[in-house]
C-alpha cells in the first residue's frame, strides 16, 4: 500500500496543458477545436460522456444553411448524417382554425440524425488533430490573482479521478445554462451575466418509426401546444422515421411534456402502431446572444451563449459558426499573446454581424407572444401570407405590401387589435436589428450601446405589454 493511501489523502491531479481547452464536445465545441487544431496549435476535448455516448444530444434535428457550413470539419465529413434532404417548407398545423399553413424556408434544409452526425463531428475534430478526452466532467474553473480574473485552466474528474487542465484559453461549449458561468468570476469584464432560467426552453424528443410513409416527408411539421406557450413538431429523418417533440417557455406552467406529447401521437392516424426507438430532453435558449461571450482566457459559444433561433429552436449552423469565429480569434490572441477581453472582441462582431443582430430581433417576437392570446395569435395567422412569416421567422423582420395588405385585413376582420399591436412590434424589432447592426467594436463601448438598446427594450415592453424579459 502507498504511503499516500496509507494517509487517506486525495490522489494527485494529473495536468494537462494544451494551448485551448474545450469543454463539449457539440457543434460549437467540435469545430472550434477542429478549426484551432488545423493552425497547428494543441487542443483538447473534454467531454463528460462516454465515448459510446458522446455525441448524442437531444435536438429536432432539423438543418438549416448546411451547405455552408465551416471547412474546419469538410461537408463530406458529415453528410452521411443528412438522412433527407428533400425537405424544403414548413407546415404549421392550427387546429384553432382547421387550416394548415405551408411556408417555404429560404436556404438549404435538411433533416439528420443527430447522433450519427455527432459522432461525425468529433471524428472532424479529431481527424484536424484536436484530443478528447471522454467520462470527464468538469468541476471548477481556475483563475489568475490578477486585476483582471484571466481565466487559467478548469479542474475535472475523470471516472473519479483528478485532472487538472491548464491552457491559454477556455472554450466554454458546455451548452445552455453552462455550469462554468457559475464557476468564473466576471466581475473585471463585460462578458453578460444577464442569464436566467426564464430565458430557456425545456424541450424533450422521440425518435419514431412508423408503418406507413408519412405524407408530409418534405416538410418541417409545427402545431401549438394546448395548454402552455410552446409547440410541437413532428421533423421527418426519412418517411418512417420521425424526431417527434415539444417545448415550452420555462416562464410557462410546466408541461407534462412525455404525457403530452404521447397524447398528440396517439391522436394522429399515420402514428398508429408505431415504434419509440429513442427519448431524450434537452434545455435550450430562446433568448438573445449574450451581449458579450468574451472574458480574459474565456469564450462561450454556441447554446452556452444563446447562440439560437429564438423562434426556431434552430442552433446547429450557429454553433458551427461560433466556433469558427471564437477559434479563429483565439489563434490571432495566441500567436501574438493576448488574450484579453478587447483581443477575443472580435468574436463578438463576428457573431452579431453573422446572425446575432437577427436573433435579437425575433426574440422580440418571443416576447409579445408571452402576452398575446395564443388562439387569437392562431387565428391571425391563418389569414396570413405564408411567405411573409417566413420572412420574420427567419430574418427578424418582413414587408407587407398595399395589396397583400387589404387582403390580411379583410381576412382577419375581428384581429385587428392583434394585427396593430403586431405591426407596432415589427417597428421595434426593426429598430432593435438596426442597433445591433451598430454593435460596438471594443468592449469600453459596450455598456453605452447596452443603455440605448435598453431604451428599445422598454419600448419593446410597452408596445407588446408583456413583463419585462432582461
Amino acid at each position: 500500500m502507498s504511503t499516500q493511501e496509507e494517509s487517506g489523502a486525495a490522489p494527485a491531479a494529473d495536468t494537462h496543458s494544451p494551448d485551448a481547452v474545450v469543454v463539449g464536445a457539440g457543434t460549437a465545441g467540435c469545430y472550434a477545436a477542429a478549426t484551432i487544431a488545423r493552425a497547428d496549435y494543441e487542443v483538447v476535448i473534454v467531454e463528460r460522456k462516454s465515448e459510446d455516448e458522446a455525441g448524442h444530444i437531444a435536438c429536432g434535428d432539423a438543418l438549416k444553411g448546411a451547405s455552408a457550413f465551416p471547412e474546419a470539419i469538410p461537408r463530406e465529413q458529415i453528410e452521411p448524417a443528412f438522412t433527407n434532404t428533400g425537405v424544403d417548407h414548413g407546415r404549421f398545423e392550427i387546429p384553432q382554425e382547421d387550416t394548415v399553413l405551408e411556408i417555404p424556408v429560404p436556404g438549404e434544409l435538411a433533416v439528420i440524425d443527430r447522433w450519427e452526425y455527432g459522432k461525425r463531428i468529433i471524428e472532424g475534430a479529431q481527424d484536424a488533430g484536436a484530443e478528447i478526452h471522454y467520462n470527464t466532467v468538469v468541476q471548477d474553473v481556475t483563475q489568475a490573482d490578477d486585476n483582471k480574473g484571466t481565466v487559467t485552466g478548469v479542474e475535472a474528474t475523470q471516472n473519479g479521478d483528478p485532472q487538472t487542465y491548464e491552457a491559454e484559453v477556455v472554450i466554454d461549449a458546455a451548452g445552455s445554462l453552462s455550469v462554468l458561468q457559475d464557476k468564473v468570476d466576471f466581475s473585471n469584464s463585460t462578458f453578460d451575466t444577464n442569464v436566467d432560467y426564464s430565458h430557456f426552453c425545456s424541450a424533450y424528443r422521440e425518435i419514431v418509426t412508423v408503418e406507413e410513409p408519412v405524407p408530409w416527408d418534405d416538410a418541417l411539421v409545427f402545431k401549438p401546444t394546448e395548454r402552455a406557450a410552446g409547440y410541437l413538431w413532428y421533423f421527418p429523418r426519412t418517411d418512417t422515421e420521425i424526431n417527434a417533440g415539444l417545448g415550452f417557455q420555462m416562464t410557462e406552467e410546466p408541461m407534462q411534456l412525455v404525457d403530452d406529447l404521447k397524447r398528440d401521437l396517439e391522436a394522429r392516424p399515420e402514428f398508429e402502431n408505431a415504434e419509440v426507438d429513442d427519448k431524450l430532453g434537452a434545455a435550450l435558449p430562446t433568448r438573445r446572444p449574450y451581449d458579450s461571450a468574451v472574458h480574459p482566457g474565456y469564450v462561450a459559444i454556441g447554446d452556452a451563449a444563446g447562440h439560437v433561433n429564438p423562434t426556431t429552436g434552430g442552433g446547429i449552423a450557429g454553433a458551427a459558426y461560433a466556433g469558427k469565429y471564437a477559434a479563429e480569434a483565439i489563434v490571432e490572441g495566441i500567436e501574438d499573446g493576448d488574450l484579453s477581453e478587447k483581443a477575443l472582441w472580435e468574436y463578438n462582431e463576428r457573431v452579431m454581424d453573422h446572425f446575432g443582430a437577427r436573433y435579437a430581433a425575433l426574440d422580440v417576437y418571443n416576447i409579445l407572444s408571452t402576452a398575446i392570446d395564443v388562439d387569437d395569435l392562431m387565428s391571425l395567422l391563418a389569414v396570413m401570407p405564408g411567405e411573409k412569416l417566413a420572412e420574420a421567422l427567419y430574418s427578424g423582420s418582413t414587408s407587407i405590401g398595399p395589396k397583400l395588405a387589404l387582403e390580411s385585413l379583410y381576412k382577419s376582420y375581428g384581429h385587428w387589435g392583434t394585427i396593430l399591436n403586431l405591426y407596432q412590434t415589427k417597428r421595434r424589432a426593426d429598430d432593435l436589428l438596426e442597433l445591433y447592426e451598430a454593435y460596438p467594436d471594443h468592449p469600453a463601448a459596450l455598456e453605452h450601446w447596452q443603455e440605448r438598446r435598453d431604451d428599445l427594450m422598454d419600448a419593446v415592453y410597452e408596445t407588446t405589454g408583456a413583463e419585462p424579459k432582461y
